[in-house]
């Protein structure tokens, strides 16, 4: 049984049904309101996509942390029926029915009265009536089924899998390339797909291709590994002093996360479920199982346990802690054989990568998931917008660089400074004078044109010679919107002092612009 809280990003951040916002993450829209869908904007949408569509639009940045915080009380309540409940992610969690339904008198209500304790905690937020709870065979069609169902649960009896998956879209196997491969190919619901031999997916496809597959027909993502023979992988650590914060403890958990894994690589095996303990000196316990849908990495495994930690730990008074965590223990629940990875050679996954990553992690566990950033490409006319620092925790930093947008950065900018990028953008940039032959202040006209060659340049109390100069490049920057419309022009200049000018070890190049008639040092190039 899977019970889903519908738009749970959006309900972390405050938001109400009938406000119009949606929350974004690296420029996509991961969650809407009620309202924000019905004005047009969907999941997947860029930013600006979806503000063209809602122009009263508010959007409000992911915060994973704050999720998995507020969805905390709703995990309690579900543990007055079961005390063993699997998060994938805040927002979601499901158990095996087994028991609970034969206690509480079958799935139906089983499924009604978790709907109606859930509803309780989301009513002070607003959002009672958008739990979804769905039940089936499997957890992937049991995830589908709770997506589907409209404030009651949606049953799925036993044997009947397959044909509830069958008229699906193949778009809700959340692969979005292979969904594309398969819609050109003409298959395209999970009826299709399934009926389709499964050796001829794994040739075609790989394991990508196996587990869709395997989805399709109603089964479990990975078969069962019944040959292997997995011995006590837990690890555990206590903590002395006790650990009153949750960045301490999250600091602890990612040295556990990657003695949990240095384990698992030496067996060939990766983990796709791990059980997060935390005990206080006082005896209080919490347990929590996560799944992830690919093979847990040491900096996944070490966000988990801090989502859990920190709705544990500043949670409501009644269910806090009254002591600090003394004990803290990871174990591997389900593992499967790893498939192996081939390292590439040039711009590909590397060691080195995948160490660098781990060492942010550490830094990230002394200092705070916000406080280390990384540079990313992000496309742009001016040297200082083409790059951004970026919090870590935000990126995959194994993946290959500069980013991920590429369709953004490889746009025409019309207006762009030619390579070579400067080595140097000044963060204020400071007021300069550029001067032509007769002393006068060169201007650059509505269209573009210089109004002399620059002969001087002004900084500070120095005069510089101009030895050489290319440009203007003009640019008009939105046109559309009277705050924000910029019109600029930028200059490149070679600069050397009166009396070196022969010596080419004393000229510097700089990159000028122009706006509202005053001149800017924008940047220096090496």
């Amino acid at each position: 049984m899977v019970i889903w809280c519908a738009d749970w990003p959006a309900a972390a951040v405050g938001a109400t049904p009938d406000e119009l916002l949606a929350v974004v993450h690296s420029n996509r829209v991961v969650a809407v309101t009620p309202a924000a869908r019905a004005g047009g904007v969907r999941r997947g949408q860029r930013r600006r996509e979806a503000q063209g569509r809602c122009p009263a639009l508010v959007v409000a940045k992911r915060d994973e942390a704050a999720e998995a915080r507020r969805f905390e009380p709703v995990v309690q309540v579900i543990e007055e029926f079961t005390p063993r409940i699997e998060l994938t992610r805040p927002g979601s969690c499901a158990f095996a029915t087994r028991g609970p339904s034969r206690y509480f008198g079958g799935d139906e209500s089983l499924a009604r009265q978790i709907i109606s304790r859930v509803d309780s905690v989301l009513d002070p937020l607003g959002w009672s009536g958008h739990v979804r709870v769905g039940a089936a065979d499997g957890p992937f069609a049991a995830s589908l089924a709770a997506r589907s169902s409209q404030g009651t649960a949606t049953i799925i009896d036993s044997g009947s899998t397959r044909a509830f998956l069958g008229p699906l879209p193949v778009e809700a196997l959340e692969r979005p390339e292979l969904a594309g491969v398969l819609r050109r190919l003409g298959i395209c619901t999970f009826g299709q797909l399934a009926a389709l031999p499964g050796a001829d997916m794994v040739a075609r496809f790989g394991l990508e291709g196996q587990a869709a597959h395997r989805l399709a027909a109603g089964l479990d993502e990975h078969p069962p590994a019944t040959e292997l023979r997995v011995p006590d992988l837990a690890v555990s650590t206590e903590i002395d002093p006790p650990a009153e914060r949750v960045d301490e403890a999250s600091f602890i958990a990612k040295a556990l996360a990657d003695e949990l894994l240095s384990r698992l690589d030496a067996l060939a095996l990766s983990c796709t479920r791990v059980l997060v303990s935390a005990e206080t000196e006082h005896g209080e316990r919490s347990e929590r199982l996560w799944r992830h849908e690919g093979s847990l990495t040491a900096a996944a495994v070490s966000d988990r346990v801090r989502w859990q930690l920190d709705g544990w730990l500043n949670g409501s008074a009644a269910r806090r802690p009254t002591s600090g965590i003394v004990l803290l223990r990871l174990a591997p629940d389900e593992v499967m054989a790893a498939h192996g990875r081939q390292l590439g050679f040039w711009g590909s996954e590397t060691g080195a990568a995948d160490r660098a990553a781990r060492a942010v992690a550490r830094v990230q566990g002394l200092l705070g998931p916000d406080a280390v950033r990384v540079i990313e490409w992000r496309g742009g006319r001016d040297p200082s917008e083409q790059v951004r620092l970026v919090h870590a925790h935000a990126v995959d930093l194994t993946a290959s660089r500069p980013s991920a947008r590429r369709d953004w950065i490889n746009r025409p900018w019309p207006g762009q400074v030619p390579a070579p990028s400067p080595a140097i953008v000044h963060e204020s940039p400071p007021l300069v004078g550029v001067l032509d032959g007769a002393g006068e202040p060169v201007r650059v006209s509505g269209r573009g044109l210089i109004s002399a060659p620059p002969a001087t340049v002004l900084i500070d109390s120095d005069a510089l010679t101009v030895m050489s100069w290319a440009g203007p490049w003009p640019v008009d920057e939105r046109w559309w919107d009277p705050d924000l419309h910029r019109r600029r022009a930028r200059l490149q200049v070679v600069l050397s002092s009166p009396g070196d000018s022969a010596d080419p070890a004393s000229q510097s190049a700089h990159l000028l612009a122009v706006e509202g008639g005053k001149w800017r040092l924008e940047a220096t190039y090496d």
